[in-house]
Formats: structure tokens, sequence, C-alpha cells
């Protein structure tokens, strides 16, 4: 191969690395979604981020920090069809956000078959709570929080016994799921939710990292390392098998 053919080679090879990298800073910009592929192992892990509001069938305002789930659900998707994605990383830090949609992405992540490790950073509050626990193995780190309270209705609100019922079975759908993913009672979820010592002008509780290990919500408390290291640990247990 002549000099002028491998410097043009090495030109389409760098700009090749350019436009992935462009790529994946869109996909972070856009949807807070990147590939991890740098790690000794190669190991393919998906990240994604649950930040801010979920935002559900109705657009948050526009300054709102969101996590769009018709953006969510297709990427989850396409991760379970992916042969080449070995596991999935889901950062979170929000305050919370429509039931449904929160519900369907938790019970998305909770049906996979690759390997899923969560990590709840700042909070993971509300109907946070089911997604971080979705996961095969959930991490917290020690600042973050946790708030657990009933369902609430920011709509229209018809004071009759039929609108009661079908707040409790929202409840128990939200409380079953998470008894369900986690080492938590639902009759424990339930305390913890009515409890009315804890937060000013609401009801419920407030965990902070070891306290939500404690009750057995998350698995374990720590960091960005050792949600890695569980989830590279979880890939090759299933590469094994």
């Amino acid at each position: 191969m002549s000099e002028k053919q491998n410097t043009e080679q090495n030109q389409e090879e760098q700009q090749n690395e350019l436009k992935k990298e462009e790529m994946k800073n869109d996909q972070v910009r856009e949807m807070g979604q990147v590939l991890l592929d740098g790690n000794e192992k190669k190991y393919r892990v998906e990240l994604l981020t649950i930040i801010g509001e979920v935002e559900g069938h109705e657009s948050a305002p526009s300054h709102s920090k969101t996590t769009k789930y018709e953006h969510v659900l297709p990427r989850l998707a396409m991760i379970e069809d992916d042969a080449r994605v070995d596991g999935l990383l889901i950062l979170l830090n929000t305050v919370g956000g429509d039931v449904e949609a929160g519900l369907a992405i938790a019970e998305m992540i909770a049906s996979l078959s690759k390997p899923t490790v969560s990590l709840v950073l700042g909070g993971g509050h509300s109907i946070g709570v089911p997604m971080a626990v979705s996961a095969d193995y959930s991490f917290v780190v020690p600042s973050a929080t946790m708030v657990i309270h009933p369902v609430r209705s920011s709509g229209m609100f018809i004071g009759v016994a039929q609108t009661y019922r079908n707040m409790e079975k929202i409840q128990d759908r939200i409380t079953t799921f998470i008894s369900s993913h986690s080492h938590t009672s639902q009759k424990r979820l339930e305390e913890l939710m009515l409890d009315t010592t804890q937060l000013v002008k609401d009801v419920g509780t407030m965990l902070e990292g070891e306290e939500a290990v404690k009750e057995g919500l998350i698995d374990e408390v720590g960091g960005m390392k050792e949600a890695l290291a569980k989830l590279y640990e979880l890939i090759e247990k299933q590469k094994k098998i």
C-alpha cells in the first residue's frame, strides 16, 4: 500500500471516529443515552438516564427537565432486541411524575432478558421507586433520598367512593410491583406511605441511602464503580449459562 493510500485510510478512520463521537454526544444531549464499551472486558453496556420529571401522556412545562416515556420504551425494546448489547445501567435522579408512564418503564426494565443494574443519584422519589427496584440489582449513593407517599391526583377529582377505590387500586399496583422486585413487604410500604410524622404538609416517608437499604428497597449502598462492577459480574454469569 502506497503512502498516499495509508494517509487516506488514516483520514477516513479519523473521520469515522469523529462521526461516532458526534453520534454519542447527540444521544446524550437528546435522550440521555450512550453506549459504554471502553471497558477491559469489552462488554457493551447501554446507559439510560431517568432525570427530572417522568413525562406521561401530557407534556410537562417547557422549562422542566423531563424523561419522556415515548423515548424510553422504544429504546428498551431496541436494547432487548440487539444481540450486541450485553447489559443495561440505569441512572436515576427523578422527582417522580406520571404513574402510568413510570410503571410502564419499570415493567419494561423488569422484563428485559439482559442483566440490569440501577443507581439512584440525588433522588428516586415517588414513581421513581418502582423504576429503581425494577433492575436485577440496585444501588443508591449515601446522599440520595427516596420518597414514598400515597398516590396523588393533579386533575379533576370527583368526591365519590368509586374515585377513592380507583386511587386504592392504582396504589396497590405500585406497592405490589415494588414488593415483588425488592425485599420490602407491601404492608411495610403502606406504613411508610401513610406516615404523618416526617414530611411537612404531606404524608409519607423520606429515606436516605442507607435507610433505603435497611428497609429492603435497595440492594446496596454504592456508586458508579460498584454499579458497573456488579453489572459486569451479572453479564459474566449470563454468558457462562
